[in-house]
C-alpha cells in the first residue's frame, strides 16, 4: 500500500469539484457509468467478517424506488450469533490495529479517496438506482465521500503530530505530552438518504483514528454500502478492522448498542431511534468498564425567514431548492419558511411557481424530481399531506405522482400556524409549510419554536437584522442568504442542537475527537 502522506506538511485540504453533466463528456460517462452498474444489479452480497464471507438464508432485498420491479440486490442478514462473531473479530483486530501509526492509517484513506475519484460515477450510479437520487445529487454524495476520506485522513496527521497544536503549560524538569489514542469497537449505523457520504464519513473516521467497525448499513440501501466495503478490502485495509453486518436494528442494532464491549456508537437517522440507541448504550452491561460514547445525528425540522428587504427571487428559489432536493429526504431539508407580511404574497407566488415547474420522472433519465426512498416513506408522507390540507391552503402538488415508484409531487401549503402538526414534525419528503410573521423578529421565533435546531437560513439585505439573525436562530448550522442544505467538508461543520443530536460537527476539526480519548503523559527529565 502506499501512503499519501507528509508528516512534515500536509497539503491545505481542497473539496471535490462537482461534475457538469451539460458538457457531452460528462454526460456519456455517467450513462456508461450507469449501464456498467445495471447489469451488476440483482447479485447475492453476503456479510463480510473479518476475512470471511458469509451467506445467510435470511435477507434484506433491496429494490429500485423509482422501478419496483427492479431488485437491486439480495443482502444476506446477520443473527445475532453472528453479530457476536463480527465483535469478537473486531475485538481481536483492535489490538493490532490501534497500534498502527496514524499516518500508515491516514493512508489507507488516501489510497481509498483516489480508488473512489477513479470509479466516481459507478458509485454514483449505484445511488441513482438504490437510492433514487438524480445525477447532480448522486455526485455531490460521492464527492462528500471522497471528501471525508481526505479531510480526516489530514485531521488523523495533524492530531498525532507534534504538539504544537496542542500546547500544554511546560513543567521545569518534565516532559509532557498530549495524545490522542483510539477508543475500541465502534458500531457505525448510517442512514440510507446519504447512502455513501455519510456512511463513508463516520465510518473511516472512527477506523483512521485507531478503531474497528461493525458497519450496520440503512437496509433501504446496503448495496452502495457494501460497494465501500469492497473497496476497503481492495486497498489492502487489515481483515476485521472494517466489518459489514446488515441486519435488524431491533434484533442486531439492539444486540451491539448493549453488548459491554461496545466502546462507541455513531448513529444517523430519525429522532425516535436515535434516542432509543441514546437510553439502550446509557445502561450499563455486566462486565462493562467504561461509559459508552454516543456520536448522534437525529434530524430536524428546518427552515428559511426572509425579511421584506430580502431579494425575493432569491429567497424564493432556496425555499424551493431546500425543500425538494432529493425529494426533501436530507435531514437539512427546508420544510418551513416563515415570511415577513409585507411580502408574503409575493413570496408565496414565487414558490408556487417554481415548484409547479419541477419535472418528476425516473433518475436514470436525470429528473429534478425522483421517488421517495421506500414503501413506508410513501405512505407516511401521503398521510401528512392529508393532514397538511386540513392545516393550511394547498397552493402546489398534493398526492400521488404517476410512475412505477414511489413518486410523490413537491407539494406546498401557505398559511399554516406555526403550531401546525406540518411545521413542527419532520415528515422526511417533499412537503413544505409556508407561514406568515409581521416582522423578522416574529418570522425568527416562530423558526426557533421546533425541538429540533439543525439547519436554517436567514434572507436579508440589512446587516443589523442579519447580526441579530446570527446570534438569535438556533441551530447547529445557519446560512444568510443562501439555502439551508448543502454542507461542505471542512467549510460547513455539520451537527445541530436539542433533538436534532449531539451536534457532533462531522466534517469539522473537533469531529475526531470523538472516536479518541486524550492521553496526559509526564516524564521527569
Amino acid at each position: 500500500m502506499t501512503t499519501h502522506t507528509n508528516t512534515t506538511g500536509i497539503s491545505p485540504f481542497q473539496n471535490e469539484a462537482f461534475v457538469d453533466f451539460s458538457q457531452p463528456e460528462n454526460k456519456k460517462a455517467m450513462e456508461d457509468a450507469l449501464t456498467k452498474v445495471r447489469a451488476t444489479l440483482g447479485k447475492d452480497i453476503p456479510l463480510h467478517i473479518g476475512g470471511e464471507k458469509i451467506t445467510t438464508e435470511d435477507r434484506i432485498v433491496s429494490i429500485n424506488p423509482g422501478n419496483t420491479d427492479e431488485v437491486i440486490a439480495s443482502v444476506s442478514k446477520a443473527s445475532k450469533e453472528l453479530a457476536e462473531k463480527a465483535m469478537q473479530t473486531a475485538l481481536t483486530a483492535f489490538e493490532s490495529w490501534k497500534r498502527v501509526p496514524a499516518a500508515e492509517r491516514a493512508g489507507y484513506l488516501f489510497r481509498a479517496a483516489e480508488l473512489m475519484r477513479e470509479r466516481k460515477h459507478e458509485f454514483s450510479a449505484m445511488m441513482i438506482f438504490e437510492a433514487g437520487k438524480n445525477w447532480p445529487e448522486a455526485e455531490a454524495d460521492t464527492a462528500e465521500a471522497i471528501d471525508f476520506m481526505e479531510y480526516y485522513a489530514r485531521e488523523m496527521i495533524r492530531l498525532s503530530e507534534t504538539n504544537e497544536h496542542k500546547p500544554l503549560t511546560k513543567v521545569p524538569g518534565e516532559d509532557n505530552k498530549l495524545s490522542y489514542i483510539p477508543l475500541g469497537v465502534g458500531v457505525v449505523i448510517p442512514p440510507w438518504n446519504f447512502p455513501l457520504a455519510i456512511c463513508v464519513g463516520m465510518a473511516t473516521a472512527a477506523i483512521v483514528s485507531g478503531n474497528t467497525v461493525l458497519l450496520k448499513p440503512a437496509s433501504v440501501t446496503p448495496a452502495i454500502a457494501h460497494m465501500f466495503v469492497e473497496l476497503m478490502e481492495e486497498i489492502g485495509l487489515p481483515t476485521g478492522v472494517l466489518n459489514f453486518i446488515p441486519g435488524s436494528g431491533a434484533e442486531v442494532g439492539d444486540y451491539l448498542t448493549t453488548h459491554p464491549k461496545t466502546r462507541f456508537i455513531s448513529f444517523t437517522g430519525s429522532k425516535e431511534v436515535g434516542l432509543r440507541i441514546n437510553r439502550l448504550a446509557a445502561e450499563t452491561a455486566p462486565g462493562q468498564i467504561w461509559i459508552k460514547r454516543i456520536v448522534a445525528e437525529m434530524g430536524g425540522k428546518d427552515g428559511i425567514v426572509v425579511d421584506e428587504t430580502a431579494d425575493l427571487e432569491a429567497a424564493a428559489s432556496a425555499i424551493v431548492a431546500s425543500a425538494f432536493g432529493f425529494q426533501g429526504q436530507k435531514c437539512s431539508a427546508g420544510s418551513r419558511a416563515f415570511i415577513v407580511e409585507s411580502v408574503y404574497d409575493e413570496v408565496v407566488e414565487l414558490v408556487a411557481e417554481k415548484t409547479k415547474a419541477l419535472r418528476i420522472g425516473v433518475q436514470e433519465e436525470n429528473f429534478p424530481i425522483g421517488p421517495v426512498s421506500d414503501k413506508n416513506a410513501y405512505e407516511k408522507i401521503l398521510e401528512y399531506i392529508e393532514i397538511g390540507k386540513g392545516e393550511g391552503r394547498l397552493i402546489a402538488g398534493g398526492g400521488k405522482a404517476e410512475g412505477n415508484g414511489f413518486y410523490i409531487q413537491p407539494t406546498v401549503f401557505a398559511d399554516v400556524d406555526g403550531k401546525a402538526r406540518i411545521m413542527q414534525e419532520e415528515i422526511f419528503g417533499p412537503v413544505l409549510a409556508l407561514g406568515k410573521a409581521k416582522d423578522y423578529k416574529e418570522a425568527i421565533a416562530l423558526y426557533n419554536d421546533t425541538e429540533f435546531g439543525l439547519t436554517g437560513a436567514f434572507f436579508s439585505k440589512e446587516e443589523d437584522r442579519i447580526a441579530y439573525a446570527l446570534e438569535d436562530m438556533h441551530c447547529g448550522n445557519l446560512y444568510i442568504n443562501r439555502k439551508c442544505t448543502g454542507a461542505l467538508v471542512g467549510a460547513h461543520p455539520f451537527g445541530g442542537f436539542n433533538m436534532s443530536g449531539t451536534d457532533s460537527k462531522a466534517g469539522g476539526h473537533d469531529y475526531l475527537l470523538l472516536f479518541t480519548q486524550a492521553k496526559m503523559t509526564a516524564r521527569k527529565i
